[in-house]
């Protein structure tokens, strides 16, 4: 059993990343940046997107290597990046002239087989914060990730980096700040654009980890030199997320490092197939960020080029992007087909002309820096590290079936927010961070909402954004990331944030959800809580990859990292909303399906008060959806410093004793603009002689089937007031809930009063059609309570 695993491990090990090519930049009489070479380049390109034919099938015709020589580095590193020759000279000695270093290097080589983790071992400290792809496992162990708790992962043990929670494509490891594993392409670039602003919060608050990774009022070192990395393939590169990580970082002069491993192939997919650029390289330019290519054949040079693009990152310069021309020696899974043209013939004439391990070999033992038996003894340790490493895999036991429920939430259900603690350095960093005149005009502004609210004057904007300002003062660590920030968006949520905070806590973004949702995940993975204000809810159908990862990423990483990460957003569809299709949708059902997040609705400023105060709180993800077109309409009185519950649903009215009695009673859940639609039309009920238990689902996620049972306990018949599709909508959910668990306490089956599932018109004489209202309810009250079952 041992060797047969052991094959599978080593192919899981040693399969590269997916990426493409680059041009081929052998003219060393020619930079890389000249006029010639983009002409030279744009030919190269238009060459190699020319099918391959049978008799010229070659993986040299299809992407020829760059055969780059050191001082093809150094010109770059000068011309680029401002570098002396001097100082391009150390760097070449460093390495060149160090045994220790160059062993070091060809340890790394022999673990991995390729370059980049052999820089990643030599120039990227433990306090740098890592995110790489689903071909992560070699960058994880050249981060100082245990090889054996990597293979136990593989083989999806407990002893593994995750506890077997995440397996092949999910590697994390707190201790060595290796933060992913993400299994979608790309989606880890704008987790590390937080990452890196989480470093620049630490310095801004004057704050760091402690031993346990919790924030202290310490402030990092003076030498403070960390940077995030991320790691994407040449195909990946291609995503759109790319360019938005430049924006970002150039923006924000983010210590970021782009690493983009190029093996000219998305899967198998032959890269030049279908993109138009190779040098990624070069894609930061518009931004003001340098880029340097190196080939990945010479794994010093590779060490060489990349520690001095690190140095530049490390200096304050601001972000890089470093690109590695390589090629991938195995498949891009063990199921690989290979199928696609000219890889089989690729793979082997790399293997046999590209081998970084063959060419370190020659190279040092021709110049009498190693013998051949000293680089067998190397080779021979390492070999016995992966053994005892799937030893260790092999031996250890499976994690048991209640671990993944444990795992859920990183809070319980039924926590009391109130009870928790505010940090003991709040008061120090405010003083710090906050200027007297700041402080006065936010205090000001804060007595002002409170008194709103006493006076039952406050809308639920002004609660959300109360909440928002106490929690914030209460937690330095909470951020806050919206569009239109610094004019309060459309609702006031996150109206004086910046004013008061400034811009590196609170953020105007670009107008892409997904990328500053991913910002929000980087910086909650590294001990802040986020704050995300969606303008409408329905833009973060942009963000569901994000969305879905902040509700895997508990689970996925075994319990290391938490989620602390709230987004707050007005939408729904309400009856005459009047905003079109993609204004109404039912996002808050889109999300229902993705695990590890809970989820609310606030139709009263009170409820959203409380649920906004509870999530910040809350230690994973939270999502709370506001009625878009209640936001200043609905007013009301708070209870002030109050967190309320994120499990629980609301009886808003009771039936009466006699209608209970006569059979005349009806359980009523709805939620967003259904609460107002359902009040409005609670005397029409009465006076017809029927009465309502109208329960708001102020919790869509966990359900409170606890108060929706006591509910029917009385009155043995239920009408959902749905503002979402009858397909896969809010109401089916609880219907089948209802049906499933309580289906003995219904005298009648469930009425759903649900959207079509047509698109929501703009024309109110259409929209009538679709969405549901106070009318339907009376007439869905009257039903249940008359018609014989």
């Amino acid at each position: 059993m041992f060797f047969p695993r052991f094959a599978v491990a080593a192919a899981l090990c040693t399969a590269s990343s997916s990426a493409f090519m680059a041009p081929n930049l052998s003219s060393r009489n020619v930079s890389p940046f000249t006029s010639s070479h983009r002409v030279s380049s744009l030919a190269m390109t238009a060459t190699l997107s020319e099918p391959a034919t049978e008799e010229s099938p070659g993986a040299t015709v299809m992407r020829p290597p760059i055969d780059y020589v050191w001082e093809d580095v150094s010109s770059q590193l000068i011309n680029t990046f401002g570098y002396s020759q001097a100082e391009v000279d150390m760097y070449d000695a460093e390495v060149e002239s160090n045994k220790e270093v160059l062993l070091k290097l060809y340890k790394a080589l022999q673990m991995a087989r390729e370059a980049v983790p052999a820089l990643v071992d030599y120039a990227i400290k433990t306090g740098d914060k890592k995110y790489s792809y689903y071909r992560e496992h070699t960058h994880a162990i050249a981060s100082g990730v245990d090889p054996g708790e990597v293979m136990a992962e593989l083989f999806m043990k407990e002893t593994g980096s995750c506890k077997g929670a995440g397996g092949s494509m999910h590697i994390f490891d707190k201790a060595t700040y290796f933060q992913g594993g993400w299994a979608l392409v790309s989606e880890q670039l704008p987790y590390a654009a937080g990452a890196a602003k989480s470093i620049l919060l630490d310095r801004k608050l004057g704050i760091s980890d402690d031993a346990n990774f919790n924030k202290q009022d310490v402030p990092p070192p003076a030498d403070d030199d960390r940077i995030a990395v991320v790691f994407v393939g040449e195909g990946g590169a291609q995503n759109g997320r790319t360019a938005e990580l430049l924006n970002s970082a150039a923006k924000d002069n983010l210590p970021l490092l782009l690493l983009v491993i190029d093996n000219g192939r998305a899967i198998n997919t032959y890269t030049g197939d279908v993109a138009a650029n190779g040098s990624v390289f070069q894609q930061g330019q518009h931004y003001g960020v340098p880029g340097l290519i190196v080939d990945g054949y010479d794994a010093a040079d590779v060490a060489k080029g990349g520690k001095a693009v690190i140095d530049y990152v490390r200096s304050g310069k601001g972000p890089a992007i470093l690109q590695v021309h390589t090629y991938r020696f195995n498949g891009h899974s063990p199921a690989d087909p290979e199928h696609e043209r000219g890889r089989k013939d690729e793979k082997s004439w790399a293997r046999a002309e590209q081998d970084p391990i063959k060419k370190f070999e020659d190279k040092y033992i021709a110049k009498g820096v190693f013998t051949e038996d000293e680089l067998k003894e190397a080779k021979k340790e390492v070999l016995n590290e992966v053994k005892a490493a799937v030893k260790f895999a092999d031996e250890s036991p499976m994690p048991p079936m209640e671990l993944a429920k444990e795992l859920e939430y990183p809070d319980k259900p039924d926590t009391d927010y109130n009870a928790k603690t505010a940090p003991a350095f709040a008061d120090a960093i405010n003083a710090r961070t906050i200027s007297p005149e700041q402080m006065d005009t936010i205090q000001a502004h804060i007595s002002a909402l409170r008194e709103k609210a006493k006076a039952g004057d406050i809308s639920i904007g002004d609660a959300i954004n109360l909440a928002i300002h106490e929690e914030m003062l209460r937690d330095p660590t909470t951020t806050i990331h919206a569009e239109d920030l610094q004019a309060g968006s459309s609702y006031d949520i996150p109206k004086l944030t910046q004013q008061t905070y400034g811009q590196i806590r609170a953020a105007d973004e670009i107008i892409d959800e997904g990328h500053f949702i991913g910002k929000a995940l980087g910086e909650a993975m590294n001990g802040y809580r986020p704050i995300v204000e969606l303008m409408n809810t329905n833009f973060g159908i942009f963000g569901m990859a994000e969305i879905s990862s902040a509700g895997n990423t508990y689970a996925t990483t075994g319990g290391q990292f938490d989620m602390p990460m709230t987004i707050v957003g007005a939408g729904g569809t309400a009856p005459n909303q009047a905003l079109g299709a993609e204004h109404s949708q039912p996002f808050h059902a889109y999300v229902m399906g993705i695990p590890g997040l809970k989820i609310c609705t606030a139709a009263s400023p009170d409820a959203a008060y409380g649920i906004t105060k509870s999530m910040i709180r809350d230690n994973g993800p939270c999502f709370l959806f506001a009625p878009v077109k209640m936001m200043k309409e609905a007013k009301g009185t708070l209870e002030l410093d109050k967190c309320a519950p994120l499990n629980k649903a609301a009886l808003l009215h009771e039936a009466s004793s006699q209608s209970v009695a006569s059979g005349n009673a009806v359980t009523v859940l709805t939620y967003l603009h259904g609460v107002k639609e359902a009040q409005l039309v609670i005397d029409e009920i009465t006076a017809e002689g029927f009465d309502v238990d109208l329960i708001e689902l102020r919790s869509l996620k966990p359900l409170d089937m606890d108060t929706i049972r006591k509910s029917l306990e009385r009155t043995n018949k239920v009408c959902i007031l749905d503002e979402s599709t009858q397909s896969g909508g809010v109401g089916a959910t609880v219907s089948a809930r209802i049906s499933e668990e309580l289906f003995d306490l219904l005298d009648a089956p469930v009425k759903r009063l649900c959207m079509d599932d047509a698109p929501v018109p703009y024309a109110s004489t259409m929209e009538v059609a679709v969405v549901k209202r106070g009318s339907d309810l009376v007439q869905g009250v009257f039903d249940l309570c008359t018609k014989q079952f």
